[in-house]
């Protein structure tokens, strides 16, 4: 069953420029899916549009069943409960705990300190930090502090986990754990999309690859590698 559904997408900014054009693709529940491309192929205009950051300038994105596109902007939240997103740079809370860090996904929607409790624990068990719950992000290395950021973004239980290369500023072996725990998380059921330039990582995964290239889908292959086709 597809968790996503992008049909005849075309994204246009303002200053004219055309970054996706008539891009279709569609995602299964459950599938860990790598986008690669060189610099301004639109992947970052791709996972954008799909938390709605920004919007399509024609086309249809479906995800989890709700169509982006026509989604009103106070309506917005329904859809980034069922996504999680991850960043290169952490974006953690430097004044607030490992704990607070987490906690804090959970408690912009309401939920009770029981549940925030519970949740937040069993993540951070998930992610390998139970031992660092009281640390703040200042004490903790690169690895630790983007083992929080995906603990935060799953927490809600997201049907979809977008990483924006979330080991770009990390050492090879520290990259290498972060995808293990990416990998735990795949494997729970969850959907994942990463961005990445890492061939290594690409390489070794052996995972679904999708290549931009100039705003077009170039090419798709079911269990790739980081090919570049000359470009």
């Amino acid at each position: 069953m597809d968790l996503i559904n992008i049909r005849k997408v075309r994204k246009q900014y303002s200053t004219g420029v055309t970054a996706v054009y008539d891009l279709d693709l569609r995602i299964k529940k459950g599938e860990f899916v790598f986008v690669i491309g060189p610099t301004g192929c639109g992947k970052s205009t791709l996972i954008k549009m799909l938390y709605r950051e920004e919007k399509p300038t024609s086309g249809q994105i479906i995800v989890g069943g709700i169509d982006v596109a026509k989604l009103r902007n106070n309506k917005v939240y329904k859809l980034r409960r069922q996504i999680g997103v991850v960043f290169q740079n952490f974006r953690l809370l430097e004044r607030s705990t490992v704990y607070e860090n987490v906690a804090f996904a959970l408690e912009i929607f309401g939920a009770p300190k029981d549940e925030i409790h519970q949740k937040v624990i069993k993540v951070l068990e998930l992610v390998g930090l139970k031992n660092r719950i009281k640390s703040y992000p200042n004490q903790l290395s690169g690895g630790e502090q983007q083992r929080v950021a995906i603990a935060r973004a799953i927490v809600n239980g997201p049907k979809l986990l977008i990483c924006d290369e979330p080991t770009g500023n990390l050492d090879e072996e520290t990259s290498a754990e972060i995808m293990e725990v990416l990998e735990e998380i795949n494997k729970l059921g969850t959907t994942i999309i990463m961005v990445t330039h890492d061939r290594k990582i690409v390489e070794r995964m052996r995972k679904r690859v999708i290549l931009l290239d100039a705003g077009r889908l170039l090419k798709d292959y079911e269990k790739g590698t980081y090919k570049n086709e000359g470009i």
